[in-house]
């Protein structure tokens, strides 16, 4: 090695000692008689120190030379530092440097490498490599080489096999935009990269792995947004000979096991709940459960007094934010501008205040008397104090805005402190979604999750009212993963590619691999995955994946840094025999 020690590593008990650290230079600072270069690597940043008159002439004159980033190496003894810096680790000790050698120059970055940077997004994804040097980035990838670790570690210990599956497989109808890569060897056929590994991970169960998991890259080309990658990870997940109830409590281990070894914090029973009650009580199916207020319905005591917007309403729904009644009439108004954006798509806003006195206020008191005003607050179970949010309208685009209006509030309220974390198993999800486009029925998992057991009647007389065997694992608000038991029979599973719109025909074209494997004797079987990127932003109280995935991609798709997607020689073409023609 050409160090003897990392820039991290040494501490008082070192004083006295001959050292050789490696790095890039942070910064230097020059005094005249003193000179001063703070050495940077993965592990840290040490102090080196110069003195005019004790130093070499021309050690001295080469640290004058050093700029930002530059690559060195310098020997020397290990002092106590007269003015220490608590900031650091090392910070109680500087190296008296007698030798320093410049391994290699380096030009003035675009922006600073340090926690506090100048550059922007598009900068920093640029010059990516740099960027990696700052530290918060590199504590983000540290953190994610731990969960990795102790999610093999955990797994292993439950007895799974960690296997890997093909990246380039058949496309498949299973929701998003496959990414397809053209055959050479069979001009004018494609393959695609895999969504997820589903189909592989049955035919493993088919094969007798019992218990199978992989951390493994994902391709969906889909609109992007923060917690969205087109490449991105899973922890995928199967099991055989399993219920419902033995993956929650297997999969619960992994997460209580993850935020014991990674963070330190024990984690106490998850709380489970049904998609109706989730909806209906949050209006999403990943509800932040860090704080309460929750929805109450109106209907019963709002219509029919006189108020076009509620008596048109099918639902007139709102929360209870306690304490908020000292909010301003400009804040109320920020709100209604909030609801009324178009991504949030509420008509408008309606409050009332409960007084001190007890006593309701409303922006509707016109159509309401105050005995009706005070059934309100009975159903909010209000007190003094408390700001009632009411929205109107067609119900699940209600539910839909009030949800975003109660993370609002959530948020200007401080109730959704990334140190504190709330789990949830959401159950019982609807096996099917109707899509009005279409004229058809769409699977809301994906087409091999079994509808619960005692629904299988309703598949052929009421398809909507079917439940999945599925189950979602919700954290702070965010679906860290999902699961459901899937179909084993091929005559269930040709039924729900039938209620899908399948013909046989294409059915077999599609899937007739695994069909034909069910009957080999396919095993009950189930499982999950887990988006690994967005676990890792959960631990590290981030709000974007992007800061935990080394190279990642700009919000367009594209890797910035390397300028891809870009187009490909007129040869590689002709091999692959296709003719480029952009529509216009």
């Amino acid at each position: 090695m050409l160090r003897s020690h990392t820039c991290g590593e040494l501490r008082l008990e070192n004083v006295g000692q001959e050292v050789t650290l490696t790095g890039w230079v942070q910064k230097s600072r020059d005094k005249g008689g003193m000179l001063w270069v703070d050495l940077r690597d993965r592990y840290g940043i040490t102090q080196l120190s110069l003195e005019e008159g004790v130093s070499e002439a021309s050690v001295l004159a080469t640290a004058r030379t050093l700029g930002r980033e530059f690559v060195v190496k310098a020997t020397g003894t290990v002092i106590e530092r007269e003015s220490k810096n608590d900031k650091i680790a090392t910070g109680e000790i500087e190296i008296k440097v007698t030798a320093l050698e410049i391994l290699n120059p380096a030009k003035l970055p675009p922006f600073l490498i340090e926690d506090d940077t100048d550059g922007g997004d598009d900068l920093r994804m640029k010059y990516r490599y740099l960027d990696l040097r700052r530290s918060p980035v590199r504590k983000s990838l540290e953190l994610r080489h731990c969960m990795g670790q102790q999610t093999r570690s955990y797994l292993d210990g439950q007895g799974f096999i960690e296997v890997e599956t093909p990246v380039l497989i058949k496309s498949t109808p299973e929701g998003a935009r496959d990414f397809v890569v053209p055959s050479r060897m069979n001009p004018g056929e494609f393959y695609a990269l895999p969504q997820s590994p589903q189909t592989f991970k049955q035919l493993l169960m088919v094969s007798g792995f019992d218990k199978y998991f992989q951390i493994v890259k994902c391709f969906r080309d889909e609109d992007l947004r923060a917690d969205r990658q087109p490449e991105f990870t899973q922890i995928d997940c199967e099991m055989s000979f399993v219920t419902q109830e033995d993956i929650l409590n297997t999969f619960e281990g992994l997460v209580k096991h993850l935020f014991k070894t990674v963070k330190g914090i024990e984690l106490t029973d998850f709380p489970r709940m049904t998609y109706a009650d989730a909806m209906r009580l949050y209006g999403s199916d990943k509800p932040d459960t860090r704080f309460a207020m929750q929805f109450v319905e109106l209907n019963d005591l709002v219509k029919n007094k006189g108020f076009k917007v509620f008596d048109d309403a099918e639902l007139v729904v709102g929360i209870n934010a306690s304490g908020s009644a000292h909010f301003t009439r400009k804040q109320l108004d920020e709100l209604t501008d909030f609801v009324k954006r178009p991504q949030v798509g509420a008509t408008g806003l309606v409050y009332a205040r409960v007084q001190e006195d007890g006593s309701v206020k409303s922006s509707v008191d016109k159509f309401y008397s105050p005995e009706d005003l005070a059934q309100w607050a009975q159903a909010f179970n209000a007190q003094p104090g408390d700001l009632l949010l009411v929205l109107a309208g067609g119900a699940d685009k209600t539910r839909k805005a009030l949800n975003e209006l109660r993370l609002e509030m959530g948020t200007r309220l401080g109730l959704r402190d990334k140190d504190t974390f709330s789990t949830l198993w959401v159950l019982d999800f609807p096996l099917l979604e109707w899509d009005e486009e279409s004229n058809r029925y769409h699977a809301m998992h994906h087409p091999f999750t079994s509808p619960k057991p005692e629904d299988m009647d309703l598949i052929d007389t009421n398809p909507g009212a079917v439940r999945a065997n599925a189950y979602d694992m919700v954290i702070n608000g965010v679906e860290v993963g999902g699961g459901s038991i899937r179909i084993h029979d091929r005559g269930v599973q040709s039924r729900m590619f039938n209620l899908l719109g399948f013909t046989p025909e294409e059915a077999q074209a599609q899937f007739g691999f695994l069909l034909d494997a069910f009957e080999y004797g396919a095993p009950p079987h189930g499982g999950i995955a887990f988006g690994f990127d967005r676990l890792c932003s959960l631990f590290g109280g981030a709000d974007s994946i992007r800061d935990f995935i080394a190279f990642p991609k700009n919000n367009s798709g594209r890797d910035v840094m390397i300028d891809a997607p870009s187009p490909i020689a007129q040869a590689q073409l002709d091999e692959l025999q296709i003719d480029v023609r952009l529509k216009s």
